[in-house]
């Protein structure tokens, strides 16, 4: 007769696979559970955005830089879907995890500083794509929106929803309670988001906003994601690439070193 073997211990090398492959499958499935919530409760914000805007202008057919208003809207409200679900699902994670006190059990394992941000993030940016794909399907229905160049829509789907997906890990992190998120939501993500060129074009600006739209990093994710839509932008196109790389970048950076020092995290 064969004994089992006892439980040996798992040897886990330069990179945790397991664990990151876990904490992955863990923050996809945490959003996936509660799916009219996460990803049909967006798709329907933003066509109520849609039908405000459609019924603002009365049935008149109103051009944008040669493109009808709502061929150029609808990309904005692609990424507005994509990149505040994003946000959503890395900040409200960490928060939850720190008011329920569970924090612990993702610092517990052996896992290094960089595999906890690419779990995170990488849960983030799964549900930013998916919210966006849905919510581009549903618009489909009502704008005949064509794609021009492929390599800038995935491009600026993907770092857009990495961007925020870090914001919201940043802003998880730094906050003590929900109240503390809600203000990063409030004062931070969603003026970005309105004074980016979400609902019109920088260019019909006066000349002072203007520059400050540009300053915008919000502006770049935009005018990029919209550009591989109808093939026109307001800004240049390689500097809004470098932009996103240059915050993501960054963003990057500082998770790592909030997640090392255990800042706001252990005790």
């Amino acid at each position: 007769m064969t004994h089992p073997l006892p439980p040996m211990p798992r040897t886990v090398g330069s990179v945790n696979w397991v664990g990151l492959w876990t904490l992955y499958a863990r923050e996809v499935r945490r959003f996936i559970k509660v799916h009219q919530q996460t990803v049909w409760a967006p798709v329907v914000t933003t066509l109520l955005f849609y039908a405000v805007f459609a019924l603002a202008l009365g049935g008149a057919v109103r051009v944008v830089g040669g493109v009808p208003y709502m061929e150029f809207l609808a990309p904005g409200l692609i990424m507005m879907a994509m990149t505040q679900n994003a946000f959503a699902n890395t900040s409200s994670s960490i928060v939850i995890s720190k008011v329920q006190g569970n924090i612990v059990d993702i610092l517990m394992p052996p896992m290094a500083p960089l595999e906890l941000v690419l779990g995170f993030v990488g849960g983030g940016v799964t549900r930013g794509v998916l919210v966006g794909l849905v919510t581009a399907v549903a618009i489909r229905l009502f704008v005949p929106y064509h794609v021009a160049h492929w390599g800038f829509v995935v491009y600026h789907a993907i770092m857009a929803s990495m961007l925020l997906s870090l914001l919201g890990l940043v802003g998880g992190i730094w906050s003590e309670k929900f109240d503390h998120i809600a203000a990063v939501t409030n004062f931070v993500v969603t003026p970005l988001a309105f004074l980016s060129g979400t609902f019109y074009s920088v260019e019909s600006l006066p000349p002072v906003f203007w520059w400050l739209a540009h300053l915008d990093p919000f502006f770049y994710m935009i005018d990029g994601f919209r550009y591989g839509f109808i093939g026109r932008s307001d800004g240049t196109l390689g500097l809004g690439i470098a932009v996103m790389a240059a915050i993501n970048a960054g963003l990057w950076w500082l998770a790592w070193r909030m997640l090392s020092t255990g800042y706001k995290l252990k005790a």
